[in-house]
Formats: structure tokens, C-alpha cells, sequence
């Protein structure tokens, strides 16, 4: 590939003499290709077309995508089917290969199941399910070694590295509610805690061994003190409880990850209080997970409408908020919607449906395809988008070694895909 050097006498050097702390805002836009492959139309809010989902997002100012990955989605229940799994590696190999080539940072999300993984449902996936604890950390090793090489040989290397999904309570826990291994916040289960922690230090051992510098998450939902949503969460005993137990046993990882829904878990001031007890944790913060209606509820547990009514504004609303108070945290380096590309405008519902139930938290309207306001919102979480603080119009020579886009985005590394980008100062075109 050609490296050329574009000396424009207005731009002069550019020089990146301060970078402000990486920020990340997007979204999980794991069913993006079902949707367009099956006819779904896009629109802007104002209702122009958009050709290109990913491009339509970067000029939204989002900087960062995430793809969750499941280990043989064909063994799910046909309702989970319905729900949008379907991500197999093949599928996420071409996903996470477009949203690297797009510019934008990548989060892989391993589920390490077949099926969802959540607080209620951490089940082993069907080939591994007659595996002893000691097999199944090598399996862990081995799958997470194999996907990530297989994204590495793609140009899909992974910037962050989920390693289980919402695993407050474990992952892989078996087959059966009989002999499940839940890692509840209780000595009671000692013993299920440790086996949890193995499986942990294999699957994160891949990741560094793969990808040494991504950034390795973990990934926890324990963000409500109201004991009517969590019960076992009172003073967020369960999320520190998690907290203290990685800690403890040395887990290594980056990034504390949380997941934030007000229909599930209370007001903003629930999230806040969240982010407050485990800032003292020596980790990053990022919402890897949030989402709120816009016109229809999602879920009953928590009503938030009286301060954000389930309209096109009150979404926006909701978003600003939440944009403004996590801005105050200097340890939030994450921003990202959960499933905001749903959208079954043009779609024959009656034999070509992507899920059997519209999602009502989406940043696009399933009636006309058109996007929510909300959707322009995230890129406030980004206090600086292009990273970049002062612009230098001198010929100084930059000590800055880093690769850039030209939105800004810290690249790992030197780029290999064509395009332009900024190194030591200059504008780069490789070809």
C-alpha cells in the first residue's frame, strides 16, 4: 500500500499536540444487515433517503459500533429466533468487517451461549454442555483464541472485547436449573464464583494473547438501589459485590460495563448512583447497553413518562439527560443504544418480518422508517468529536505517534485498509 504525504499549504501540519480522552458513542446494531437484506428503507428524520446506514451514523457523530455474538445461534428456541438471534461468526465476520472500514471502533460482544445471555438466562451452549469445568475454560480459550484470529485475518480487529454479556451472575452455568452454576452475591456460592472466575481468566488470557490492545469489559446490569427492580441490589450491594469479587481475584480487564434501561431499572439518579460506587474501582466506565421508547412502552416495571413521555421528544429528552449527567463523570469513556436500527418500514410482515414484535426503544420509526430526534443526540456525550484540541499552523515536528482518522477515532495501530488518515501531524492518504 502507497503512503502519500498531503502538504496543503491552508491546513499546514495540523500538528495533534494534545488529545483529549478517547470517547465512545454508538450504538448495537447486530441486526443492521437482516434489516437492509430483507428491504427495510431508512430515512432521515426530515425524510431524505439514506443510501448507507453506517455513513448516515458517522455524520450523526457516532464514532463506535457494537456486534454481540452467539456461539451456534441455530440451536435457540424459535422465540429467540424471532427475537434477532441469528449472529454466527460468518455473520459477524462481514458486519464487523464493514463497521471497521467505515472508521468507526468496534466492540465484540461474546455471548458465549447459543442463545441470549442476561441475568436470567447464562446457559451453555449445546456442544459444550458435556464438557468438565476444566474442558470447558479450554473451550473458552480455544473459541475466544479462534474468533478473534479469524476478525484479526478479516481487518476486523476488535477495539473493545466483551468477554460474556450481562454476567452478574456468572456465565455458562450448564444446561439445567437443577445443577446451575448461578454466581449469586452470596458465600453461599463460593464455590460457583471460583469456577466462574477460571472460566473468566481463559476467555480474557485470548483476548490479550489476540488482540493486546483491545480493551477487555466486563459486562454487569446491577445499576438499580430500588429493591422493588433489584432485590438483591440494596446500597448496590450486588454490583459491588461483583465488583470487589473481580478485584479480589485479580480478573484481568479495563472497562466496567453497564447496562441502563429506566423501564427496568429506575431513574437516572439510579445509573448515577451506580457509576458513583464503582468510580474508586481503577476502571473506565462505559454504558455499553441503554435505550428508551418513543412511542410505545417496552416494559412495565418502571414508569418514567411523567418526566419523559414516550413521544419523539421525550426520547430526545431522556437522551440529553442522560448525555449531560454521565458527561460528569470523567471515568464514562461509553456511550451505546441497544438495538437502535430496527426498523420494519418496507418489510412484508406478513412472511419477511427481522422480529415477530416491533422494538419500541429503536431510533427509527417502524411506521415510516424515519429516524427519532434522539438519534442526533449521542454525539453530545463526545465532548470534543474529533479528539483533537489545538490545531498547530507551525512546522514543528510531532511527537504524536498515533494513527487517526480524520474523525478523530485512536486507531490500534497503523491502519491497513485504504483511505485517509492523520500520522505525526499530516494528513495521510494510503492507497
Amino acid at each position: 500500500m502507497k503512503l502519500l504525504n498531503m502538504y496543503a499549504t491552508a491546513l499546514l501540519c495540523c500538528t495533534l499536540s494534545n488529545v483529549s480522552a478517547q470517547k465512545y458513542a454508538g450504538g448495537d446494531i447486530s441486526l443492521l444487515p437482516t434489516y437492509e437484506e430483507r428491504g427495510a428503507k431508512y430515512f432521515t428524520h426530515e425524510g431524505e433517503p439514506i443510501t448507507n446506514v453506517l455513513d448516515y451514523l458517522k455524520d450523526q457523530g457516532w464514532n463506535a459500533q457494537r456486534v454481540r455474538l452467539f456461539v451456534d445461534p441455530n440451536n435457540a428456541s424459535d422465540e429467540a429466533k424471532e427475537q434477532g438471534v441469528r449472529q454466527d461468526l460468518a455473520y459477524i465476520l462481514k458486519l464487523a468487517k464493514r463497521i471497521k472500514e467505515a472508521g468507526f471502533a468496534l466492540i465484540l460482544d461474546f455471548h458465549y451461549s447459543d442463545t441470549w445471555a442476561d441475568p436470567s438466562n447464562q446457559w451453555t451452549p449445546d456442544d459444550w454442555k458435556n464438557l468438565n469445568n476444566v474442558q470447558l475454560g479450554e473451550k473458552l480459550y480455544s473459541y475466544t483464541k479462534d474468533v478473534l484470529e479469524q476478525l484479526v485475518a478479516e481487518g476486523a480487529t476488535p477495539d473493545f472485547i466483551q468477554t460474556g454479556n450481562e454476567i452478574s451472575y456468572g456465565m455458562d452455568w450448564g444446561t439445567s436449573a437443577l445443577d446451575a452454576k448461578y454466581c449469586y452475591p452470596s458465600n453461599q456460592y463460593t464455590s460457583n464464583w471460583t469456577r466462574f472466575n477460571s472460566l473468566l481468566q481463559k476467555a480474557t488470557a485470548a483476548c490479550r494473547e489476540v488482540c493486546p490492545n483491545a480493551k477487555i469489559i466486563l459486562h454487569t446490569e446491577r445499576v438499580s438501589s430500588n429493591t422493588d427492580l433489584q432485590k438483591d441490589n440494596s446500597n448496590y450491594n450486588a454490583l459491588t459485590y461483583f465488583c470487589n469479587n473481580m478485584k479480589d481475584n485479580a480478573i484481568d480487564y479495563d472497562i466496567i460495563g453497564l447496562s441502563y434501561y429506566p423501564y427496568y431499572h429506575g431513574d437516572l439518579s439510579q445509573l448515577e448512583g451506580a457509576i458513583k460506587k464503582i468510580e474508586n474501582y481503577n476502571k473506565d466506565i462505559m454504558l455499553v447497553e441503554t435505550g428508551y421508547p418513543s412511542q410505545w412502552p417496552v416494559s412495565d416495571a418502571y414508569d418514567y413518562t411523567k418526566t419523559f413521555p414516550y413521544t419523539d421528544a421525550g426520547q430526545k429528552a431522556y437522551t440529553d439527560s442522560l448525555v449531560t449527567m454521565l458527561n460528569k463523570y470523567d471515568k464514562v469513556i461509553g456511550l451505546f443504544w441497544w438495538f437502535p436500527e430496527a426498523n420494519e418500514y418496507n418489510i412484508d410482515w406478513a412472511t419477511n418480518h427481522v422480529t415477530k414484535e416491533w422494538y419500541h426503544a429503536t431510533l427509527f420509526n417502524n411506521q415510516d422508517g424515519k429516524a427519532f430526534s434522539a438519534i442526533s443526540s449521542l454525539k453530545n456525550f463526545i465532548s470534543d468529536p474529533t479528539g483533537i484540541i489545538n490545531v498547530n499552523m507551525d512546522n514543528k515536528i510531532s511527537t504524536d505517534n498515533s494513527w487517526y482518522t480524520l474523525q478523530g477515532i485512536k486507531l490500534q495501530g497503523e491502519p491497513q485498509q485504504k483511505g485517509f488518515y492523520i500520522y505525526q501531524g499530516k494528513k495521510i492518504i494510503k492507497r
